[in-house]
């Protein structure tokens, strides 16, 4: 298993983690924000807090689909970027247009997925939410709750979508840092509209969970102006116009379809998954509900810095084949799944030394809440080591090896075949405490991080992509 020189594993490390630490802190914010807003609403009881969580786990298919797509395009966009970068320095004029006319289309395709998708969900949202919350839970109070929350949410999906995969191509053109300037500003707008509205301060009524939604969509609005409009009018990299938005894609249109959509299927099979885990938690009882928002909070903490990595897994290993480099790739691969195995150990620790301290941070609470967090929190500390390997590696480097295809399948296979059965048959019919439940439900975790490790071995995870009209040959 060659890794490479020093010289080589020294640039490789720099050139990660110079992508991934913004992509970490920008998460870090969020998550900081929704830890604080799940605070404040937990103030307001179990109940509150029960239907803002089960309310997210719906709205969070919506972001985990968008994330789907801003990553299945940001495999072709860092691909491409390679191609246009290296055509550059060798005075291929043809070769750097291509590539360039190639970028634009998958950012119009992209947008107008998107755009699409959001009407989906705000009509689903408007016309059904009772029926949503009801796939969650038979508590009458928690699906009043919830309704109420949906009522403000309906125009957030547009701009969260947008801002999301917004993000997500210009991170992959190595454009980090202004994306994490903007969630800095947009979040502590959310953070402070919350405050406000969901405890009515400063003259402002009293709005108590729908409160926590409004606050929510206004930082939305705020965020997708903010990115929206630096790629529409400053960006030089990829250079998209509003103009853009009506061009021809038919070209691109079979390759974005062969790269991009499994990564939208293999998130939406995930989002699904989510949801599942999130269904048998909610039909296990608010006690159950209200423990898992602490943990998912908790987690998501923990992990940041592996979702950064992750990212920049793709983001680097499509630049390296777009430059034409394959066996830079596959030693880039083998590094990326040790970092994988070191960080979701240090993530495993970080859960398992510091749930007290956390879980005593919501004081009201109920003491069975508590422990049922507990409990939850000794689980996911052992699931996150293989989750976080497997996530670097399935999620960043095969990803952006363009191996999306049978990723999808592999997604598919481990996610029903055996962790949501397992998880299932455990909570209903052996009723086995919270912790094994966790455990069952995250089983596929740890099949994948060895089908990960075989699968970067075999090298048939390096695909051809094509810029529309042809391939290129230097990436086989």
């Amino acid at each position: 298993m060659e890794v490479g020189n020093s010289k080589e594993v020294l640039q490789f490390y720099r050139k990660v983690f110079v992508i991934a630490l913004p992509i970490a802190l920008q998460s870090l914010i969020t998550i900081g924000v929704n830890m604080l807003d799940t605070m404040m609403v937990g103030s307001l009881g179990d109940n509150a807090l029960s239907a803002t969580s089960l309310a997210n786990s719906f709205i969070s298919v919506f972001q985990i689909l968008c994330m789907g797509l801003g990553m299945g395009a940001s495999v072709l966009v860092s691909r491409y970027w390679g191609m246009k970068m290296a055509a550059s320095d060798g005075s291929d004029k043809t070769g750097e247009e291509d590539a360039e006319r190639a970028l634009k289309q998958t950012v119009c395709l992209m947008l107008r997925l998107n755009i699409s998708l959001a009407a989906l969900f705000a009509l689903a949202t408007l016309i059904i939410p009772g029926i949503i919350m009801r796939t969650y839970t038979e508590e009458l109070p928690i699906i009043d709750l919830g309704v109420t929350y949906f009522r403000y949410s309906v125009l957030t999906y547009f701009f969260v979508g947008i801002s999301l995969v917004v993000t997500i191509v210009l991170r992959s053109v190595g454009q980090v840092l202004y994306p994490l300037i903007v969630s800095i500003g947009a979040f502590s707008v959310n953070l402070t509209m919350n405050y406000i509205l969901i405890f009515g301060k400063f003259g402002a009524p009293r709005m108590g969970v729908a409160g926590a939604a409004l606050g929510t969509l206004i930082a939305r609005i705020v965020e997708c102006t903010l990115i929206l409009g630096y790629l529409l009018i400053f960006d030089k990299k990829i250079g998209f116009r509003v103009k853009d938005m009506l061009m021809k894609t038919r070209s691109l249109l079979r390759e974005y379809i062969r790269i991009s959509i499994p990564v939208l299927i293999s998130d939406g099979i995930l989002a699904v998954g989510t949801n599942s885990v999130a269904m048998v938690i909610g039909h296990l009882g608010g006690t159950f509900v209200a423990a898992n928002a602490i943990t998912s909070v908790t987690q998501q903490l923990s992990t940041v810095v592996i979702s950064g990595v992750s990212q920049a897994g793709a983001i680097v290993t499509g630049i390296t084949l777009g430059e034409g480099n394959r066996e830079k790739t596959m030693r880039q691969g083998y590094l990326f799944f040790t970092l994988g195995l070191l960080l979701g150990t240090l993530s495993a620790a970080f859960i398992y030394f510091f749930s007290d301290p956390i879980i005593g941070f919501y004081k009201n609470v109920s003491p069975e809440t508590a422990e049922t967090a507990k409990h939850l929190m000794n689980a996911i500390s052992l699931i996150i080591v293989f989750q976080g390997t497997n996530s670097i590696m399935t999620k960043g480097v095969l990803r952006g090896g363009g191996d999306t295809l049978v990723l999808m399948l592999a997604d598919n296979i481990f996610l029903w075949v055996l962790a949501i059965p397992l998880g299932i048959f455990a909570g209903f019919y052996l009723k086995l405490s919270p912790f094994w439940i966790y455990i069952c439900l995250k089983s596929d975790q740890i099949v994948k991080t060895v089908w990960a490790f075989l699968r970067l071995r075999s090298r048939k995870w390096i695909k051809k992509i094509s810029t529309g009209d042809k391939k290129i040959a230097h990436n086989s």
